[in-house]
């Protein structure tokens, strides 16, 4: 039948579908395929069974196929981290060390070679509009930032994850203002403001060759977003469906996550407030895939309460899928503004850290439906940069290096007990 030629995308990570081994997986592999059916040349034929089916078929062929024209399927678990700094740290020169001591080439590589698959980085609309308290403490991820970097991740075989904060700067549970550009006050306008951007930025990022497998439509939302006007359930459902739209129309196999923190009233000892948030998300009839969950035990407290609000939380969401965008934990000293102290529990060290993600990530398997942890801002690291330019004014305590050694954390090493 000779050699088939597609016109499709190439991809650069080794897989299953990877048949002839050449760490890529294009028409070549479908020929591989089509030979050995052809001629029995079974140079390959240890690999060449792709669905696992224990016969090749033609089904292995349809496989291949569907990889071809819409990528590989996804891992059914993730586990990776929030690296939006990376480049800065990497350009300021900061030295990577693994647990023991020995210098790390390429950090975005190793954390693959440790388990990791998957990487979220997050997007500001302007953030030179952003304060300078608010640029002092990482806020500089514009879009040709992100696609830069969402390229290499995807180059490296990493799932990508994007996070769109629709605001300038930070937009959590504690501000979500309205970008400078757009007009903060008209509904009509800011629901084609959303969806106009977001369009934009798949486009972008798609013809960059950083297409996003999964997309957080806001960030930690928990209570609305585009304020003031994003604070009524109307106007909230107004936006997120905007913002549906636009994802579904550019780039129908990237997955929709909805962000929220598990914030509690009553200065975080009451009752939470993110299942309010999904079981509004059900009576508007809002279009999503994923139920996106930040978690820090110092403000959401301990595992006992994590599983209190899991199952409040799967009992709003219909059958959607869980994942932990965010989770952190100290490994020198506690949090700012700690509202749950289990240092006597998890002391404040690298042993500490380490035994609070091997609990957490037993807690998080006791719920079928938790299908990613994402630890916040792993790669921050100070080490080896003068302090006349360092890239935050203040450390983050929960990274997985230490700032003052630049050596690896314990607790990077048990992520991927998670997958596993």
């Amino acid at each position: 039948m000779g050699t088939l030629v597609l016109l499709c995308p190439h991809f650069s990570k080794a897989s299953v579908y990877d048949v002839n081994g050449d760490g890529a997986v294009t028409s070549a592999d479908v020929t591989a395929l089509y030979d050995y059916m052809l001629t029995g040349d079974n140079t390959y034929a240890a690999t060449l069974d792709v669905d696992v089916d224990g016969a090749i078929t033609s089904a292995d062929i349809t496989a291949i196929y569907n990889v071809l024209l819409i990528g590989e399927p996804l891992p059914e678990r993730l586990v990776g981290g929030d690296i939006s700094m990376l480049p800065r740290y990497e350009a300021a020169g900061a030295i990577y060390k693994d647990n023991n001591g020995n210098t790390i080439s390429n950090i975005l590589s190793y954390f693959g070679e440790q388990g990791w698959n998957a990487m979220r980085v997050r997007l500001f609309v302007n953030p030179a509009n952003a304060p300078a308290s608010a640029v002092a403490e990482g806020v500089c991820q514009d879009l040709a930032y992100v696609k830069a970097l969402g390229k290499r991740i995807k180059d490296a075989g990493y799932v990508l994850v994007l996070d769109l904060h629709y605001s300038d700067t930070w937009a959590d549970p504690s501000t979500q203002s309205v970008p400078a550009a757009w007009p903060s006050n008209d509904v009509e306008v800011l629901k084609d403001s959303v969806y106009n951007y977001t369009k934009h930025v798949l486009q972008e990022m798609i013809a960059a060759g950083a297409r996003p497998d999964y997309i957080q439509t806001g960030n930690e939302i928990t209570g609305g977003l585009l304020w003031p006007t994003g604070k009524t359930w109307n106007n909230i459902a107004a936006y997120l469906t905007r913002a549906s739209q636009a994802v579904r129309e550019v780039s129908p196999t990237t997955k929709i996550i909805l962000h929220t923190e598990l914030h509690r009233t009553s200065n975080g000892t009451g009752n939470i407030v993110a299942d309010y948030f999904y079981e509004q998300a059900a009576n508007y009839g809002l279009d999503y895939d994923i139920v996106g969950l930040s978690y820090y035990s110092a403000y959401h407290g301990d595992f006992a309460m994590l599983d209190e609000d899991l199952e409040l939380i799967e009992a709003v969401s219909g059958d959607h899928p869980i994942m932990i965008m965010e989770c952190g934990y100290g490994y020198a000293w506690a949090l700012p503004d700690t509202k749950f102290n289990l240092a006597s529990t998890y002391p404040y060290s690298d042993e500490g850290q380490k035994k609070f993600t091997v609990d957490m990530i037993a807690a998080l398997k006791q719920h079928s439906r938790v299908k990613g942890l994402f630890w916040w801002w792993p790669e921050a690291n100070e080490f080896n940069i003068p302090w006349q330019n360092q890239i935050t004014t203040n450390w983050w305590n929960g990274s997985l290096f230490d700032n003052r050694t630049g050596q690896a954390q314990q607790a990077l090493y048990e992520l991927k007990q998670f997958v596993q």
